[in-house]
């Protein structure tokens, strides 16, 4: 499962992210959730904000040593690609 996420920092810079299967688990072990809840909408800003501070850190991309001031020079979160429910992509396919 992975998300694109694009951030727009205070500064006006945007960079893209993808998450990947570290991002995933790092976000299921500290907010106590499961990755299935990505695909029902049930996700908020503090959720994307931390997978993107987490795959800018496996991208090299420089981030803050925090995550609060990470957050604090983020202006904008954005998903530009969302994950698909398998059940839906079988449905779908052969149409």
């Amino acid at each position: 499962m992975k998300l694109t996420l694009q951030v727009t920092k205070t500064d006006g810079e945007t960079f893209e992210v993808q998450t990947n299967l570290f991002v995933i688990v790092a976000w299921e072990r500290k907010f106590k959730r499961k990755s299935a809840e990505l695909s029902n909408g049930a996700i908020g800003h503090e959720d994307l904000l931390f997978m993107a501070y987490e795959a800018a850190k496996c991208h090299n991309i420089p981030v803050p040593m925090s995550f609060d001031e990470f957050i604090k020079r983020t202006d904008d979160i954005d998903v530009i690609s969302e994950p698909v429910n398998p059940t839906e992509q079988d449905s779908t396919e052969g149409n």
